[in-house]
């Protein structure tokens, strides 16, 4: 559930390198294009009548599939009180269907509603003071889990994937989106087109209230006892004071808690949808084959049109930011500083821009944090920055932070970090510097582009964000087109003071209250 952004990598993907293309350009070639041409040849794309999409990309070098489902909701669309459905959605699809995972769907379906009441009974009592009922709606409670559990075939889903030689089998939620994924050996394609729209289509959300502790804990770990995460998630929800961008994709931790298995199913129900539904298959196929086995498993799904009563809603836009924001956490850790600058989304001309200059200020041992604070002033252990945080379907931060070095203080820190995002405001950045970026743009494409699962992933995120996968080659040449002037008036509309949030962690044992 990253959510760095790498240029050129939306969604800042983990790359498998593994089934490289032999077509690549060698080492040292400056014209990509004819590369670039020799994929998108390769590419076929079609859409079902319920308005389900494939991609499908031939790679023939070796005898293995990847699969990307690219379903269109994160945590953006949860209803208020219910945040954290789209992430604990994802673990509950890997639980099975009324065929797999289950020794007799019959008699734990009745388990599974039953189970369900008595949350609910519990939920109410604990309004109460009837110490008396809540002990009985737990021990209710615990012994229809037992009975629950005892009809659970573990992990079936992913030892029927194991058995047939996959691998990768995995899911990622953000704030944008929800993608699932693995690999086959090629003669397996109709084997996934059989479990994906099994899964989507006839999903039971078992082992429930199991998975919701598991979910607790991994908040738990990840973020209440993470005291620099936690500082990520208090400069997002200073920034973002209206749009969702300014929750946790992990949920509040009193939402979890609350969240129903009718939540759950409500929200699958309102967007999972074929309409948002993109399909990638990259490696060794037959694009006619894939869409024969589309049509057969994929089209079986109806298309929904969006009612009065659906959950789906607009969401509403952040406003612009009109004074400099700030958030301060004591926490026995570390210095650590943020400064976050309300940025464009991944569809306005400027979003390339802001990109590149982040890689000028932070990309590497040469960028001007690194060099500045960490190698020639020592002041830091640690200088970065990152765009399209936490991501860019909408407007979104361009964000920097440092960890302060031993023996150093959080202020130095800020004025040095402060001085390198004024200097490249008034001064245009140099050709080299420029010029270093490019190519790093150019080796990140390639990449992408070096992986079935990689491939996968790059074409369905341009495909859902941008509107056209080819928009992923369309932005080199934006990149390759950017002069240092673009730089300094992006640089200077997007890092203005009123346009900030800074964030900083100070060493100390954190305030007992919890609003603090």
């Amino acid at each position: 559930m990253s959510t760095g952004v790498l240029i050129l990598g939306l969604g800042g993907h983990s790359l498998d390198r593994a089934w490289a293309s032999p077509l690549a350009p060698r080492s040292g070639q400056t014209d990509l294009q004819p590369y670039l041409d020799r994929v998108a040849q390769n590419i076929t794309e079609f859409t079902l009548d319920n308005g389900l999409k494939f991609i499908v990309m031939e790679r023939h070098q070796a005898p293995v599939v990847s699969f990307m489902t690219y379903a269109d909701v994160g945590a953006v669309d949860e209803p208020d009180g219910k945040t954290g459905v789209a992430h604990f959605l994802e673990h509950l699809a890997f639980k099975g269907t009324s065929r797999i995972g289950t020794e007799d769907y019959d008699q734990e379906r009745l388990i599974l509603d039953r189970l369900d009441r008595v949350f609910e009974q519990r939920q109410i009592a604990r309004q109460g003071s009837d110490a008396g009922e809540i002990d009985r709606l737990n021990a209710e409670f615990e012994t229809l889990q037992t009975q629950a559990a005892a009809l659970v075939r573990q992990n079936e889903l992913g030892q029927i994937i194991e058995q047939m030689g996959g691998v990768g089998l995995n899911a990622s939620t953000s704030t944008d989106a929800t993608l699932y994924f693995y690999s086959l050996p090629a003669n397996k394609l109709e084997l996934w087109m059989s479990l994906e729209s099994e899964r989507f289509l006839d999903p039971v959300f078992r082992e429930f209230y199991a998975e919701q502790q598991v979910i607790l804990e991994e908040r738990r770990m990840r973020l209440d006892n993470n005291p620099v995460n936690q500082l990520f998630d208090a400069v997002q929800g200073t920034a973002f004071q209206v749009h969702p961008y300014g929750r946790p994709v992990i949920g509040e931790a009193e939402d979890i808690a609350n969240l129903s298995r009718r939540d759950v199913q409500e929200f699958f129900s309102s967007h999972y949808t074929p309409d948002k539904l993109t399909l990638a298959v990259v490696g060794d196929v037959d694009p006619q084959a894939v869409r024969h086995l589309a049509q057969r498993y994929f089209g079986r799904f109806q298309a929904t049109a969006s009612s009065p009563g659906s959950l789906v809603s607009a969401i509403a836009p952040e406003p612009p930011q009109q004074e400099p924001r700030s958030v301060t956490l004591q926490r026995p850790t570390q210095p650590w500083y943020v400064v976050a600058y309300h940025s464009p989304a991944v569809g306005d001309p400027d979003y390339v821009t802001c990109q590149v200059l982040v890689q000028i200020l932070s990309s590497g041992r040469t960028s001007r944090l690194y060099r500045t604070l960490v190698d020639e002033q020592q002041i830091a252990l640690a200088a970065q920055g990152t765009s399209g945080y936490p991501n860019d379907k909408y407007p979104n931060l361009l964000l920097f932070y440092a960890l302060t070095a031993p023996g150093h203080s959080l202020d130095e820190v800020a004025t040095a970090l402060d001085r390198e995002l004024e200097q490249i405001q008034r001064e245009p950045v140099t050709t080299s510097e420029l010029d270093r970026v490019k190519n790093q743009v150019r080796a990140g494409l390639l990449q992408s582009l070096g992986s079935n699962r990689g491939m996968a992933a790059t074409l369905t995120e341009y495909e859902v964000k941008t509107g056209s996968w080819r928009n992923l080659f369309k932005e080199l040449d934006q990149v390759a087109q950017l002069t240092p002037a673009d730089l300094q008036r992006v640089a200077q509309t997007v890092l203005r003071p009123e346009n900030r949030t800074v964030g900083r962690l100070v060493t100390g044992e954190a305030p007992t209250d919890p609003g603090n």
